[in-house]
């Protein structure tokens, strides 16, 4: 008896079953490849947020440098092109009501300053999905409280 007659004809079945599995195997392979990209590219976005508004909340000199806190995000995320950061700050009365960073706002409590930094990037996928866009814009937003 030959080798060939112990198999049969199932040789071509495996190929059939290979060629079903493939694609789909590839399909799931590609859009892991994906999802994972666009959690990384969340992190250094919100990443350049933290590292923005943790320059701003050191004291009240770089809580009022704007530009300074938007420069820091920017680095922080700079392997990110068209990465915007948009900072402010503002200040509350430590009782919970509204102040406008006048020094008599808060007659009854003390003021306290808050920094905030909002980034935004533009996330591309490497393929196009159906019924998916191929760009996802994805905003990240830090505050802290200055001198904390």
């Amino acid at each position: 008896m030959r080798p060939r007659d112990l198999l049969g004809d199932e040789g071509g079945a495996a190929m059939v079953e290979f060629a079903v599995f493939l694609p789909m195997f590839v399909f799931l392979l590609v859009g892991l490849i994906e999802i994972g990209r666009f959690a990384n590219f969340s992190i250094v976005v919100a990443n350049a947020a933290r590292a923005g508004v943790q320059y701003g909340a050191q004291n009240l000199i770089t809580a009022g440098d704007s530009a300074g806190m938007q420069k820091t995000a920017l680095a922080d995320g700079g392997n990110i092109s068209g990465l915007t950061a948009v900072a402010t700050h503002y200040c509350q009365c430590s009782d919970g009501s509204a102040s406008t960073c006048a020094a008599a706002d808060c007659s009854l409590s003390h003021r306290v300053l808050w920094v905030k930094v909002t980034t935004t990037g533009t996330f591309s996928s490497l393929l196009s999905y159906p019924g998916l866009p191929g760009t996802f814009n994805v905003q990240q937003t830090a505050i802290r409280r200055v001198g904390d």
